[in-house]
């Protein structure tokens, strides 16, 4: 159970090598002495390291294998974690930004796409309804985009992928809130990281370290959803109600 202060005993890692859920595990590392961890990856060299970095930061860990895109390996995963003890937070932390150029001509680009941001998450979405509807309590980040906002020509599969996951998570919230259950919906702009490696900075560009921050705060205010930085929900809210013609000469 989350202790007074909000703070988790227990996290579950969707996307256990995903440097912002890895940056998350860290923030409440540091709070919670023994948290106890779930990663839920692949496996290989990146799950290693995630693991043997936070048992170096005192984690209780534990590793599954979790492909997103086998379509039953949520229930599972989901149910392992489970069966050693309540899970309080699962963060919904993979995806994939894709070749944008290539993603609207190529039919496997576009599938890949829409199955790992959109699909894999419903899928882990209601396996993790079911272990709060179990559990009682619980509370599930999913890690949105603000491209879900409004989709741009640069990015538009994407954005669609992210518009879909976001609806979704939205409207799971509503439906844990009577069970026990919240959900927070994270809406990062462009984040540093080896998803936008080699591409220009946005403006308002942050770190792995800053959308933690957000996601740890978040959670402990009971939010159900957070802009990272904020000051990109005016903005978006803004380029959202743009007329067509106006928001298409934008350099986006």
């Amino acid at each position: 159970m989350m202790d007074a202060t909000g703070r988790p005993q227990s996290l579950l890692l969707l996307g256990g090598t995903s440097e912002i859920g890895l940056a998350v595990a860290d923030a409440w590392a540091e709070q919670a002495p023994g948290l106890r961890v779930v990663l839920a990856a692949r496996p290989g060299e990146r799950r290693d390291a995630a693991a043997a970095r936070l048992e170096g930061r005192g984690c209780r860990v534990e590793v599954h294998d979790f492909d997103a895109l086998d379509d039953g390996a949520h229930v599972r995963v989901v149910e392992k974690a489970r069966a050693g003890g309540d899970v309080d937070v699962a963060v919904v932390a993979y995806g994939v930004l894709g070749d944008p150029e290539r993603a609207w001509q190529d039919p496997e680009e576009a599938g890949r796409i829409a199955r790992t941001n959109y699909t894999a998450p419903v899928l882990s979405g209601v396996a993790l309804a079911a272990m709060v509807r179990a559990q009682g309590h619980g509370v599930v980040v999913a890690l949105s985009s603000v491209a879900s906002e409004r989709p741009r020509r640069s990015n538009f599969v994407y954005g669609s992928s992210k518009a879909g996951m976001d609806a979704f998570y939205t409207g799971l919230g509503e439906a844990l809130r009577p069970l026990g259950g919240r959900v927070l919906v994270v809406r990062p702009g462009f984040v540093r990281s080896r998803m936008t490696e080699g591409l220009d900075a946005a403006p308002l560009a942050v770190g792995p370290d800053e959308v933690a921050r957000a996601v740890v705060d978040g959670v402990a205010a009971g939010r159900e959803q957070v802009w990272v930085p904020r000051p990109l929900r005016p903005v978006m809210s803004t380029l959202r109600h743009l007329p067509r013609p106006v928001f298409r000469r934008l350099p986006l």
